[in-house]
């Protein structure tokens, strides 16, 4: 029964690895893109570390090793599904899409998850490239399950966030820059650029408690051992929280667009 249900989505899931797929010349590019931006914060952060402008308790080659990590899980972060909404909504198509018999919530985070596992794949040959230029610190066993529960955890909270600010678009028609303004606040914030111990005294308190930081911060610093395994069940749970409540949040907008739809329509 449950497979029945769910059978649809694994294939919308299918579809968009395949459509994905397609585009070699695109893959070969987000890996060269890749590998020029590890060398270019490798000599970064060489050179801010020799005249000490570096985060606190985190030595070079954790740094080095935190901002590759960072990059290879940019591939599949910054991968967005829910665009489609904002798109269909512009093209009138959303209101026939909302007749359909599925879930369209669904049905967007499968089409997200398609392309993300064929851009995931990107990540072996990326990373193996990526040694060539640096140095990554691989940790142990226990460490790296814990990583990818919160990587997990922070790819959810990417979603529903993602979709909240698509799903403004059914009051705004258009969301550019809304969006921007959280991707700005994102790519800061979250720790994917700077590892947010950067941030000094009391502001640094309060990023570290924004939901960005649950996308990028939180597993990275399980991943370079930033944070030890007793504090890893807090970690873990500050991700969850912002994911019930991301997912709550994006529930209520979803229900509420869609009598918006229903009214307008007739």
């Amino acid at each position: 029964m449950i497979r029945r249900l769910f059978a649809p989505y694994l294939e919308f899931a299918k579809k968009a690895f395949a459509r994905e797929a397609t585009y070699r010349v695109e893959v070969f590019t987000n890996v060269g893109s890749l590998l020029l931006r590890v060398y270019l914060l490798r000599s970064l952060w060489t050179a801010l570390y020799s005249q000490n402008a570096a985060p606190a308790g985190i030595p070079l080659h954790a740094m080095i090793t935190y901002a590759t990590v960072a990059l290879l899980m940019s591939l599949i972060l910054e991968i967005d599904g829910t665009r489609a909404i904002r798109e269909r909504i512009r093209e009138g198509t959303i209101a026939t899409d909302l007749m359909k018999p599925i879930s369209l919530p669904l049905y967007f985070f499968s089409d997200g998850f398609g392309q993300t596992l064929f851009h995931a794949l990107l990540i072996l040959p990326s990373l193996l490239l990526a040694l060539l230029l640096v140095h990554v610190d691989v940790p142990a066993l226990t460490t790296f399950g814990a990583f990818a529960a919160s990587f997990v955890l922070g790819y959810l909270v990417n979603f529903f966030i993602n979709f909240l600010m698509n799903s403004v678009a059914f009051w705004t028609l258009e969301t550019f820059a809304i969006q921007l303004m959280v991707r700005w606040a994102s790519d800061l914030l979250s720790g994917q650029i700077l590892p947010l111990t950067f941030f000094p005294g009391i502001l640094g308190a309060i990023v570290q408690n924004l939901p960005f930081a649950a996308i990028y911060s939180t597993p990275l610093q399980i991943y370079i051992g930033q944070l030890a395994p007793a504090a890893w069940p807090a970690a873990l749970a500050f991700q969850a929280f912002w994911l019930v409540l991301f997912a709550a949040l994006s529930f209520a907008v979803w229900r509420a667009a869609e009598r918006r739809v229903v009214i307008q329509g007739g």
